[in-house]
């Protein structure tokens, strides 16, 4: 998969967390959507389908479990995008578990435990891209 052609949702309501995501992802090729809710951003994947979803947890509006398991109920494309959850909750939260377990496929990363060029690797990683 070309970075060209590949379009990432990042759905992330703290700005500056968005921002750094954004000018990472486009510095590596990517096209760039965001979404600072999960209301704007369960519009924007039904509206753009881009190939990956980056999705905070906690947000204002509708939160990012929410948004994907409506996403999830939206027919072939909502069912499977791949869906990177960023939060700063610990994966020990049960709530958290259960949603990754039921809606596959979604990964799961702490905000605290990744810098940038590691959430890229996982991008790829998760687009089946080389490095």
């Amino acid at each position: 998969m070309d970075n060209k052609k590949t379009k990432i949702l990042i759905v992330e309501d703290e700005v500056l967390i968005n921002k750094a995501y954004t000018e990472e992802l486009r510095d590596e090729g990517f096209i760039v959507v965001t979404a600072a809710n999960g209301k704007e951003g369960l519009d924007l994947a039904l509206s753009e389908k881009p190939d990956l979803i980056l999705l905070d947890i906690l947000m204002p509006v509708m939160d990012g479990l929410t948004m994907m398991s409506k996403l999830r109920e939206r027919g072939p494309y909502g069912k499977n995008v791949p869906i990177i959850l960023l939060t700063n909750l610990a994966a020990g939260e049960d709530k958290i578990m259960k949603a990754i377990t039921k809606d596959e496929p979604a990964y799961y990363l702490v905000k605290s435990d990744w810098n940038l060029s590691g959430v890229v690797e996982k991008i790829r990683e998760r687009l089946g891209q080389k490095a």
